[in-house]
């Protein structure tokens, strides 16, 4: 009667065959003119699993891999114990743990010898006892026993002094944690995000740019332990900002494109050497672009961006489609001289996650407008 079939459900098993029910027999809605209808199975996901699925064979690329940058960064980690150390870095259970060890190992031997000492004084006294009932015992023989029974009892003591004397814990026994700095190669990546704010944007291009960056936002901050984020707005200025106002803001102006980019290579400059980061870019713009910018644009693409970053990503929202803006036409230029930057064009919002595992999918090829 379960909608649902569950690992280690008990009425079927690996191998088992399922008679197709005939005429509609099984619990499907059946046919509808209105095209709905209910499957007899339903497939329950996890947030997590759902987000495996959703970013599945998707990375950032890394265009050049001889330049894929590591950092090493040293972590202090447990690397055994020491004899000699701080009361601060005494570790009680393993001092614990090595004294019992001492303590069978000295103990162990003593407590076996006297035990048979014990054994043998029992036999003694029964013995003695006998021979005291017996009118034809002898002098010596007695006496033999005896001398032996004091000996026994002699060691007995000694042995339980030297057992009570081994102590419970020693200096010998106490283990200091000790802990050393181990290199952790890490890959440390940034990702820049601009985005096109400006009064020419309406509601529905703003609407798709902040889809498309929260996507990648989402993805970013679960596939990749470091990765910094930088948030850059723009009209006529370029700040940068946090996630919240890059995402909720409504400031807004005039066009230029350049002020951007060229923060974006300040700010790679001053916190970012390339040497040591994987720096990667994310541009979103409907196109409009102040006449006379737009070579500004290339200009610090070209010769400055491009020279930084390991790949950038241009996305131009076109709710018309088709046709070129002039910042398009002057991108394709330099997408077709330079393997680390790559451009599309989202014209609906369907076209939002299609577009983003073009860009970031493992291996992409070339992606056209």
């Amino acid at each position: 009667d379960s909608e649902h079939v569950y690992p280690g459900n008990k009425k079927y098993i690996t191998g088992d065959r399922e008679r197709r029910p005939k005429d509609g027999g099984g619990i499907g809605g059946g046919a509808s003119d209105t095209g709905e209808g209910e499957d007899e199975f339903t497939f329950d996901l996890t947030k997590e699993e759902f987000l495996d699925l959703f970013f599945d064979d998707l990375e950032l690329p890394d265009m050049v891999k001889e330049n894929i940058k590591v950092t090493e960064t040293f972590q202090w980690s447990r690397a055994g114990y020491i004899k000699e150390g701080t009361a601060a870095k005494l570790s009680i259970l393993r001092s614990m743990r090595q004294a019992k060890g001492r303590r069978k190992a000295l103990k162990g031997p003593k407590k076996r010898k006297l035990k048979l000492l014990e054994e043998e004084l029992v036999t003694i006294n029964k013995r003695i006892s006998v021979l005291t009932s017996d009118p034809e015992t002898t002098n010596e023989e007695f006496e033999m026993l005896d001398k032996r029974r004091i000996v026994v009892e002699n060691e007995i003591e000694i042995l339980k002094r030297r057992i009570q004397a081994i102590p419970s814990i020693d200096d010998i026994d106490l283990r200091y944690n000790f802990w050393k700095k181990t290199p952790h190669p890490t890959t440390q990546a940034v990702m820049f995000c601009v985005m096109d704010v400006s009064a020419s944007m309406g509601d529905w291009e703003k609407e798709m740019s902040k889809r498309f960056f929260m996507l990648l936002y989402l993805f970013l901050t679960r596939s990749y332990e470091r990765v910094e984020l930088v948030f850059i707005r723009h009209h006529v200025q370029a700040k940068e900002v946090d996630e919240d106002e890059f995402f909720y803001s409504r400031e807004t102006g005039g066009t230029l494109v350049s002020p951007a980019l060229d923060m974006m290579g300040d700010i790679i400059k001053a916190r970012y050497p390339v040497d040591t980061w994987n720096i990667y870019g994310c541009q979103a713009s409907d196109g409009d672009n102040w006449p006379g910018d737009t070579e500004a644009a290339k200009d610090i693409l070209t010769t400055r961006l491009l020279r930084m970053v390991q790949y950038y990503a241009y996305i131009e929202i076109d709710r018309r489609g088709g046709k070129d803006s002039d910042l398009w036409d002057t991108y394709d230029e330099i997408k077709a001289s330079n393997e680390n930057f790559d451009m599309t064009v989202i014209t609906d919002a369907a076209d939002i996650y299609p577009v983003f595992r073009r860009l970031f999918e493992k291996n992409k090829g070339s992606v056209t407008k």
